[in-house]
């Protein structure tokens, strides 16, 4: 029997974040803003048919950036500090021995014609720019919605602990529509789970400009926002 199982790449995500430092720990953290933009083959306007209908929608995509030979039972996710281990199927880490993930994100608008073809426009991706996406599927409130659960040790330490202070004439650098979600990015604390350096300047990009900031706990301060080149 073939272990092979083959897996077609039916469009890319395009977003904000040319690297991986900055992104969203999670899908729907932040209102970020992302546009799917369909492969050649499959820029048929037929395959979203009714699509308008849902709110959200389930992603299946790869960790292009994580892919690598062999695996590990156990990785050390960044919710613990990055010092203790936890099992490999116990974490959404991006070392897996398949490197693929799941994000839920918000539908905000469909064009069925652009220069690329029919394009999603969706809030809340956690994906890195040019992230491959094998499938989309809608979310379905009445059974992927589970109230009641559970979320282990992903529940310590909780995102969104950070009090963000932007100065104005920075802020405005940005485009309006990028403010809001460069700030709850901010909140949620971009820092490596192993990286506190009271007096270190974090930096990365995103929307087409380099975003500085320090952290003094729980105080995150802007110090700059300028232009990439």
């Amino acid at each position: 029997m073939s272990t092979t199982v083959p897996m077609h790449i039916i469009a890319r995500l395009r977003s904000d974040f040319p690297t991986k430092f900055g992104i969203p720990r999670q899908s729907g953290l932040a209102e970020t803003r992302a546009r799917i933009v369909f492969e050649p083959p499959y820029r048929n306007a037929d395959a979203l048919r009714d699509i308008e209908g849902f709110s959200h929608l389930w992603l299946i995509w790869q960790f292009s950036e994580a892919v690598r030979e062999g695996w590990s039972p156990t990785v050390r996710p960044p919710k613990l500090g990055g010092n203790r281990r936890a099992g490999v199927f116990a974490t959404r880490s991006p070392f897996r021995p398949n490197a693929v993930g799941l994000s839920s994100v918000r539908l905000d608008r469909v064009d069925l014609h652009t220069p690329d073809g029919p394009v999603l426009y969706v809030l809340g991706a956690d994906l890195m720019d040019g992230t491959p996406i094998f499938d989309i599927k809608p979310y379905l409130p009445y059974t992927d919605c589970h109230p009641d659960a559970t979320g282990g040790f992903a529940l310590q330490n909780r995102e969104g602990v950070l009090r963000v202070n932007c100065p104005p004439a920075l802020l405005g650098r940005l485009p309006a529509d990028r403010q809001s979600a460069l700030l709850s990015l901010l909140a949620q604390d971009p820092r490596p789970g192993y990286q506190h350096e009271r007096d270190r300047v974090y930096g990365f990009p995103f929307a087409g400009f380099e975003i500085r900031f320090t952290v003094d706990d729980p105080m995150l301060t802007v110090t700059d926002i300028e232009p990439l080149p």
